[in-house]
């Protein structure tokens, strides 16, 4: 783990915290940086969505979805 010093807004990191929750400085700024990486990921996701060949026939899709999806009981 790496020290940085860093010239941050007072009021940016006092809003980032209520919004956050954090009780720390460094759990706010993790946090935002966690947010941040998983918003490029489902950017990413969703750019690639629908991009892959699976060549399933439709029974077959019925099944992995019964065996992912359990049924909720009636």
């Amino acid at each position: 783990m790496a020290k940085t010093t860093v010239v941050i807004d007072d009021e940016l990191l006092d809003e980032a915290m209520k919004a956050s929750g954090a009780r720390t400085k460094k759990q706010a700024i993790t946090s935002g940086l966690e947010e941040l990486i998983r918003r490029k990921n489902l950017e990413a996701l969703r750019h690639e969505a629908g991009t892959f060949d699976l060549a399933l026939s439709l029974e077959e899709l019925e099944k992995l979805r019964n065996e992912l999806i359990p049924k909720s009981p009636s």
